[in-house]
């Protein structure tokens, strides 16, 4: 196919899905508004269900050199006692795949690797958009512009193209802002992924490739805070102060040039992610709270059934009407499933968390961990396909 397709946004949603177009022979261009693509945002995971994407896509093996191994992943309180235990190991079974964390920054360049060097057009900040019979026209800041058969819309949460075509589609606020940081694991030497649920909010830490620590803190806040936005490590230490020592091991090591800070945020699931000749996809389509872990997974998950519906089926139009059938349900599910996990986990009420806690202690592993494994036991290249 000699189509020509215009994404917007160069995070792993549309480097990805440039990959797998090129891999269909059709001609795709990734447009970026930043000058220089560095995958900020630390780290993150990659579950099975994201890997069986990987694979679909032929990219899982690359992924996987450059990715950590995750045998388990457990939810603490904030003695360090565990509350949940995730049966990984049955999620990676069902899909013959395991699960890993990843810095963001090489995922970005390993999928950079993959595309040809004149894919991705750095500094194109796109401001409109317009339909017309048989293309799709995309302006930029800069006065330029570009037509082409169709358009992939990958620029995030705060996507201002999905917000000028569907104006009540803008981020809501969680109730709690973040820090993250990734640091150097020699001296703190976690070798297993948890998550601590307290009183003083959430923290949570994961191991990545090269003796790296990727962490992260949410705590219950207005949005846009000064106070916050203004907090260094000392403020950090200060607050988590009566978490186990894994907790305060890892913030002695973090220096306030490491912190990345950005209050959460979502968009209430669309009604539709497909409109004519324009698809929205990963944050831009269905940005998730990361209370499940499966923001970047399910922007992959998208474009494995893109690939599939466009192998079948090259029409643009109906290619794009059938990935709506297939994926609306599943990242609606995943959306409002997060929504309401991320309200229980940063409950701050003490009566509240000792029931949490007791409840989450008593109830058996299977009734625990339903939510998980609706979501990472389906098959989601199966959902609706005809």
């Amino acid at each position: 196919m000699e189509s020509k397709v215009a994404i917007i946004g160069g995070g792993v949603a549309g480097l990805t899905a440039a990959i797998g177009l090129h891999k269909l022979g059709i001609r795709a261009q990734v447009f970026e508004r930043v000058q220089l693509l560095r995958g900020i945002g630390a780290g993150f995971g990659l579950a099975a269900n994201a890997m069986q994407a990987f694979d679909y896509l032929g990219l899982r093996e690359g992924v996987e050199q450059i990715g950590h191994f995750l045998p388990s992943y457990n939810i603490l309180d904030q003695d360090g006692r565990v509350l949940v235990t995730p049966s990984t190991g049955d999620i990676t079974q069902n899909y013959h795949q395991k699960n890993f964390s990843i810095h963001r920054g090489d995922l970005h360049q390993f999928l950079l690797a993959q595309l040809p060097a004149d894919t991705l057009n750095l500094g194109k900040e796109a401001t409109h958009v317009r339909k017309k019979d048989r293309t799709v026209v995309i302006n930029f800041t800069d006065g330029s512009s570009v037509e082409a058969d169709a358009l992939i819309v990958a620029d995030g949460v705060k996507s201002p193209i999905r917000q000028q075509m569907i104006p009540s589609s803008k981020p809501r606020y969680s109730g709690y802002t973040c820090w993250r940081a990734v640091i150097d694991n020699s001296s703190v030497n976690i070798k297993r992924g948890s998550e601590t649920w307290g009183a003083k909010g959430r923290f949570g830490m994961t191991p990545l490739v090269n003796n790296k620590l990727y962490w992260y803190a949410c705590i219950n806040a207005a949005p846009n805070s000064n106070t916050y936005r203004n907090y260094r490590v000392a403020d950090l230490q200060k607050h988590f102060s009566t978490y186990h020592s894994d907790v305060s091991e890892i913030l002695a090591h973090t220096s306030d040039e490491d912190l990345l800070w950005n209050d959460i945020i979502d968009i209430k699931p669309l009604d539709n992610l497909a409109d004519g000749r324009i698809l929205y996809i990963g944050d831009a389509g269905h940005a998730t709270t990361p209370n499940l872990g499966q923001g970047a997974c399910q922007a992959i998950e998208d474009v494995a059934v893109l690939v599939d519906e466009l192998r079948h089926k090259p029409d643009f139009v109906d290619a794009f009407k059938n990935f709506n059938r297939r994926r609306l349900q599943r990242t609606r599910y995943i959306t409002n499933t997060s929504w309401q996990i991320g309200k229980i986990a940063q409950w701050d009420n003490p009566l509240f968390i000792t029931i949490r806690n007791t409840a989450m202690r008593m109830l058996p592993e299977k009734i625990k961990q339903i939510q998980l494994q609706k979501l990472l036991k389906e098959d989601f290249m199966s959902i609706n396909k005809k």
